[in-house]
């Protein structure tokens, strides 16, 4: 006999506005209690020195996880010349001084060498595994830590703001999968002859969800164990809206349930959502007019 899974049976997506200081897991912690879903995740990790979107998928909405970790984001970050730490941030031991703070005009001038598709190292504070370890843990027990370049995407990056007396720049950026801001923040100093950190980071977007979904943890307090926090969730197609929907018939929708194929010709080659009437029935693969459905969504 199956075991029942504790908790509410809750699916959607709840976008939170994480405030400074708390830890992305602790976020999820906290939308667990209140909304008593049976199972919740994140979609990108935010820092503890981070603030911004973290869209939090409560039950079915898991499914669709993948394809908001590899949307596009947006960030607001600040960069303070100068110094270098061992985390890139501000929350690191300070292990360069000294460098020269640059003129507004030289950061403007270096900033397209910095956009389309660049190499990046990314932070030795970071969760890369290796040799089957997180890269973080090596760097806090004292290892060196000596991670590849890989190629990220920069769509958009410009300067915001400049404030020559504080030795601060302030950037957007639209960038792609697997890139850290951290690491961009420190590659900019470098190129710019001087040395660099991030400190302050907010990210505005992720995909299609944006700050003006996104509630506050003071907000969800008070709604406390109410139904009224189900109130603000998305809905799991939220997370799918740039993949083409499919709609299929009750007995085609048993066929995915049950494990089969589909002969669907006129379909869009590739990626699709199978839609039964309104609700979401699966993500599927669409492959020579044969679709097989890679999630299925208990509705």
């Amino acid at each position: 006999m199956a075991r029942r899974r504790k908790g509410e049976k809750v699916d959607g997506w709840m976008i939170v506005d994480k405030p400074l200081g708390m830890s992305s897991a602790k976020v999820v912690g906290r939308i667990k209690f209140v909304t008593k879903a049976q199972k919740v995740g994140h979609g990108g990790t935010l820092d503890p020195l981070a603030s911004g979107i973290l869209p939090i998928g409560l039950g079915e909405a898991t499914k669709t996880m993948p394809f908001i970790v590899d949307a596009s984001k947006d960030y607001a970050f600040t960069i303070r010349f100068g110094s270098a730490t061992d985390s890139d941030d501000l929350e690191g031991a300070i292990i360069a001084s000294g460098g020269r703070i640059p003129l507004e005009a030289e950061i403007r001038e270096i900033l397209p060498q910095f956009t389309g598709t660049i190499m990046q190292v990314p932070p030795a504070y970071s969760a890369i595994k290796v040799d089957g370890q997180r890269a973080y843990k090596l760097a806090r027990d004292g290892e060196e830590v000596m991670l590849q370049a890989r190629p990220v995407e920069i769509h958009t990056l410009k300067l915001d703001d400049y404030n020559a007396e504080a030795g601060e720049a302030t950037l957007f950026v639209t960038c792609g999968k697997g890139t850290y801001v951290r690491s961009l923040a420190r590659d900019i100093a470098e190129a710019l002859g001087t040395h660099g950190h991030v400190r302050m980071l907010r990210r505005l977007r992720v995909g299609p969800f944006g700050l003006e979904q996104a509630i506050s943890l003071e907000k969800l307090d008070e709604l406390g164990h109410s139904a009224r926090a189900v109130d603000y969730l998305c809905p799991i197609t939220t997370a799918l809206d740039d993949i083409p929907a499919v709609a299929v018939s009750e007995p085609e929708a048993d066929r995915i349930r049950c494990g089969q194929t589909l002969h669907l010709p006129t379909a869009k080659q590739g990626t699709i959502v199978l839609m039964c009437g309104d609700a979401p029935l699966a993500v599927a693969e669409n492959t020579d007019g044969i679709v097989k459905s890679l999630r299925v969504f208990n509705m």
